[in-house]
């Protein structure tokens, strides 16, 4: 059987999820001065998205083995070009504009959820050697989409105008659109037959189910927290303007992400994952120390970077050392693994820029704050034995 279709299904699949995370991003200022939106209300666009995708990742560990993998895998990618090509059409039927781009968010965050929790395992299932290193490999599909993402935006923007923004949400609703076809035709499997997955009760009863809770929440948050600030740090603690902040924070952060994910995705057979994830933590840990404590902004710049690459491994290597530890998790470990790391995404950024507003808006303050996470997932590792324990 083709499992290398199922693959770049896959890839599509996490391309599609970065288009969702970090396309209308990029419009807010534009809905402002267009729709006269306040910015206010702007910032609920992303706080919906997430919030949505936790509540897909909780239906998910209830419900996807009922449904089945490639039904709930197209019901992703149909929700996601709805939801993109609803950004370009809905707002303009709407008295109220704003509506009609929560509704679009809505619906693609469906999709994103679901292709969230549902990629992992359906690749984990796949007959592959070295799964640990093609898990990685298939997680920098989102860095890239995010990169991706990020230029040829801007490249289109440059070359036909901001003004033109809709006909780029079409456009990019054909990525999920094309790979319908694809996750309806290629091979899938399944992790577990239907019944004998681990309940989500059995899940919590086991003492390493919690360890990699705990890992994920810190992965995600270790993740956003400097990913979502980046432009913001480079702006305010290191005196770059806007656009170069833009560009150079989130951008090059993805960059380094998914090198250090290609990196174990290529030589993963030849490296012990859990000596590269306590690395990579005490990597992330020093990181953000220098964003923290440095007074010179080319250190900071480089902490900011490195922090990428030093993120990149986190949540692949959680998903990677839980499946041969609980080989019956099935899609409800995915699924509240992908919760716990949407957790972390959401509460660490929240924590920096709490702690930044409470010391008046000193951004190298809430990046102390931040390390919190590094140093937490440090020392989860360091509980966790390096031989596989089955429940």
């Amino acid at each position: 059987m083709n499992y290398r279709k199922t693959l770049i299904a896959c890839y599509l699949g996490f391309i599609t999820q970065a288009i969702s995370a970090n396309f209308a991003p990029l419009l807010f200022l534009k809905f402002h001065t267009d729709y006269g939106i306040s910015l206010g209300r702007i910032a609920l666009i992303p706080t919906v998205f997430f919030l949505t995708q936790l509540l897909i990742d909780v239906f998910c560990a209830r419900f996807v083995d009922r449904i089945g993998y490639r039904l709930s895998i197209v019901i992703s990618e149909i929700a996601s070009a709805l939801g993109l090509a609803g950004l370009a059409v809905l707002p303009g039927l709407f008295a109220d504009p704003f509506t009609g781009i929560i509704l679009s968010v809505l619906v693609y965050a469906v999709g994103s959820g679901l292709i969230e929790v549902l990629v992992s395992p359906i690749v984990e299932a796949c007959p592959f050697e070295n799964k640990d290193a093609v898990m990685s490999m298939l997680h920098s599909f989102y860095c890239w989409g995010c990169v991706g993402v990020i230029l040829l935006s801007s490249a289109f923007f440059f070359v036909f105008g901001i003004e033109n923004w809709r006909w780029l949400a079409l456009l990019w609703a054909l990525i999920p659109l094309y790979n319908i076809y694809n996750f309806a035709t290629c091979p899938i499997e399944r992790l577990t037959e239907e019944g004998e997955g681990m309940t989500i009760g059995a899940l919590f009863r086991t003492p390493f189910f919690w360890i990699a809770i705990l890992l994920m929440v810190c992965a995600g948050a270790s993740e956003l927290s400097m990913a979502q600030w980046a432009s913001a740090y480079t702006e305010a603690a290191l005196g770059f303007p806007k656009a170069a902040g833009d560009l150079i924070g989130p951008c090059l952060f993805a960059v380094t992400m998914g090198i250090s994910r290609v990196i174990y995705g290529r030589y993963g057979a030849r490296m012990n994952l859990h000596r590269f994830m306590l690395d990579s933590g005490i990597l992330c840990l020093c990181c953000y120390l220098l964003t923290a404590l440095s007074s010179v902004p080319a250190a900071g710049l480089a902490g900011c970077i490195l922090c990428g690459f030093s993120v990149g491994i986190m949540w692949p290597g959680t998903i990677s050392l839980s499946s041969p530890r609980l080989p019956q998790g099935g899609t409800a470990m995915f699924a509240l693994l992908a919760m716990a790391g949407d957790l972390g995404g959401a509460f660490g950024p929240g924590l920096v820029g709490a702690v930044t507003q409470r010391a008046g808006d000193n951004m190298q303050t809430g990046m102390l704050a931040g390390s919190i996470f590094p140093l937490i997932l440090i020392l989860s590792l360091l509980l966790i034995s390096r031989k596989p324990r089955t429940p």
